[in-house]
């Protein structure tokens, strides 16, 4: 068959979860994604929100079983040598609908082809075929070696996917760490972790602290990650609003290469949102704000279809007066920022 040579990659990427304005929880999902011709392939996918089968929360022995079938190892898991290439973030269901394409090798190359929406066992390509997509060519020795890698256990290290929630407010971490356990991410919450063992401490990805967390509690928190040998990221709470700390830890979590993420750049000032994104995708701009009495506020002020590239957009005077925050949202990524005077 003839097909274009393109250079095959993988690289780890996130569905976002979070809480989102309406009580809705989004699960949170890393996955390894594919990397052809040096961008993530779901990027030609605009309005998706999927991931792939390579996902770390799966057991390791469906996720080897993954790797096998995508080298042709073993039989493809649908009729007529389709795979399933992103599926549903939140089930495994088919009928949820899935991106499948036929794997199939050519001498020593490999051949992804008619890339199509499937909901059931069979597939119309004309009615729900991707005709912009594929099909690909993949050297062997390169195809292989980067699934090979999987094998090997050398995915990127997605399973940190826990958090230490530092602060004074046991309520509000109370309802933080039960927010983020729902959509798939473990928390636990202390005051100092001086006498915890480093062994512990590796298991963590970010660690979070509260406002009324001191510079000094600070320090003394790092030092100890920085004794175990723990590189963690460090999220300094913006406001006791859960949902803008989900996002916040979400955006910690985050450990795609930011040269392959959708959403890029966020600026929030004088009631504009600045946002920049790589590639076609749909955009959520929720913004919070804390009352004079300390209750908190949420808006959703935008939600659209945005092409590449940076666009400015004017946010509800409303929404965003007195101590207020934005929250940028794409399936794959969240930022967040205080809206700057």
């Amino acid at each position: 068959m003839s097909a274009a040579y393109a250079t095959f990659g993988l690289a780890p990427a996130m569905r976002a979860g979070g809480v989102l304005a309406n009580g809705d929880f989004q699960l949170h999902r890393d996955f390894v994604d594919f990397i052809v011709d040096g961008r993530p392939l779901l990027f030609q996918l605009s309005d998706l929100d999927a991931v792939s089968p390579l996902a770390s929360d799966v057991p390791p022995a469906i996720f080897t079983a993954q790797v096998r079938s995508f080298l042709g190892e073993t039989d493809a898991p649908l009729p007529s040598g389709r795979h399933v290439i992103y599926g549903c973030p939140e089930c495994e269901d088919l009928a949820c609908g899935a991106v499948t394409a036929v794997i199939e090798r050519d001498g020593d190359d490999f051949i992804w082809r008619d890339f199509a929406w499937q909901t059931g066992e069979a597939v119309d390509l004309q009615l729900n075929g991707y005709h912009g997509i594929g099909p690909f060519r993949f050297q062997g020795a390169e195809y292989r070696a980067a699934l090979d890698s999987l094998l090997r256990g050398a995915d990127p290290e997605g399973a940190r996917r826990r958090v230490l929630l530092i602060g004074a407010r046991v309520a509000v971490l109370a309802k933080l760490a039960a927010a983020l356990r729902t959509i798939g991410i473990g928390a636990d919450i202390t005051r100092e972790v001086g006498a915890v063992h480093a062994d512990e401490l590796r298991g963590y990805g970010a660690v979070a602290f509260g406002r009324a967390i001191t510079e000094e509690e600070r320090a003394a928190v790092r030092a100890s990650f920085e004794r175990a040998g723990v590189d963690v990221t460090y999220v300094d709470g913006l406001a006791p609003i859960v949902p803008l700390l989900v996002a916040q830890i979400e955006h910690a979590l985050d450990r795609s290469p930011v040269e392959r993420r959708r959403l890029t750049r966020l600026v929030a000032a004088d009631g504009e949102a600045a946002v920049e994104v790589t590639s076609p995708c749909r955009v959520s701009l929720t913004a919070y704000r804390l009352d004079r009495l300390y209750r908190s506020h949420a808006h959703e002020v935008f939600d659209g279809v945005l092409e590449a590239g940076r666009h400015r957009i004017v946010l509800d005077a409303k929404a965003v007066k007195g101590e207020s925050f934005v929250v940028a949202r794409t399936s794959g990524s969240v930022l967040v920022e205080a809206m700057a005077r």
